[in-house]
């Protein structure tokens, strides 16, 4: 399941000067939840494509929001969907860990502090809150993924693919 942007939302379709402006007129409660708002901070470019997909590749430069776009679709898939169990797929357990759950824009850095999801490292998993998981492989060793079940998967590497 994607969410698409909301068309009527009229602060999206404000000017980031302007929308600077409104932010400064929040209170400190909507100021702390601002960060989190994807759907209010990114491209449209960054969001998955809405109807039914199967594969989506994100083929960008550096610097474009590959890795944040991924992390913040793994975060919407969990969110509305306590059933998810979600596929990480790296070049190997470390850069899994270090680039989708652990960088500056993996799946903790974009997820709210007080509402962060259960990251156990040792396990491999990501629980969230509602019940949804996330699991790490690394790509070295295809056959782990033999046997899970999995409901959506990402892959990271250059191209920064996604997959549901």
């Amino acid at each position: 399941m994607t969410v698409s942007p909301d068309p009527s939302d009229w602060m999206g379709k404000t000017e980031p000067d302007e929308r600077r402006a409104l932010v400064r007129k929040f209170t400190e409660e909507e100021r702390k939840e601002w960060p989190y708002h994807w759907r209010k901070q990114g491209r449209e470019t960054q969001f998955a494509p809405t109807g039914d997909w199967h594969t989506w590749l994100v083929k960008a430069g550096r610097g474009f929001g590959k890795t944040r776009a991924g992390a913040e679709w793994v975060l919407e898939i969990a969110d509305a969907n306590p059933d998810a169990r979600i596929a990480l797929v790296g070049a190997s357990l470390a850069k899994t860990r270090a680039v989708m759950v652990e960088g500056e824009s993996g799946i903790l850095a974009c997820s709210p502090p007080w509402r962060a999801p259960d990251f156990q490292p040792s396990l491999r998993t990501i629980t969230f809150a509602n019940g949804a998981m996330a699991t790490l492989y690394s790509a070295a060793e295809p056959e782990a993924l033999r046997g899970p079940q999995h409901s959506h998967a990402r892959r990271s590497g250059s191209e920064g693919v996604c997959g549901e």
